[in-house]
């Protein structure tokens, strides 16, 4: 059984996320804990003169509010569901958040590959190369 199950969302793809959430529950022990990762892009440097002073800090306070609106909705004990907003790319952060977290799995949800992915990569595809911990990819 897992213990520490961490879910990197999508917060525009509500299907994938309660699809993600749902196997996480499957396969999460009785005592496990849920953390559930967002990652909003940075501003682009190019960009920085013509956006908001605060910008990461207003994306970072709508981001917090619709996850804490999704975590309030998983059927699990509250005081084991936590959730965290990051700034940057999507891999990085997600990696990061499970090494200092301590995930013992990452459930992930991704489309099927197109030829763009193929080429580029994906943010899974990346999460599931380089994690030291287990991953599991769900497909809708």
């Amino acid at each position: 059984m897992f213990k520490k199950v961490m879910l990197p969302i999508d917060l525009e793809e509500a299907e994938m996320t309660r699809q993600a959430i749902k196997t996480a529950l499957e396969i999460a022990g009785p005592n496990a804990e849920l953390r559930l990762v967002n990652v909003q892009a940075m501003l682009p440097a190019t960009f920085i003169d013509y956006g908001p002073p605060d910008y990461e800090g207003e994306v970072r306070l709508v981001a917090e509010k619709q996850i804490a609106e999704i975590a309030g909705k998983i059927n699990f004990p509250r005081d084991r569901v936590s959730t965290i907003v990051k700034i940057g790319s999507v891999y990085d952060e997600a990696l990061t958040e499970a090494k200092e977290w301590g995930a013992d799995l990452i459930v992930i949800c991704s489309n099927r590959p197109t030829l763009a992915t193929y080429l580029l990569g994906s943010n899974a595809a990346k999460i599931v190369r380089h994690a030291t911990c287990s991953v599991l990819v769900v497909r809708r």
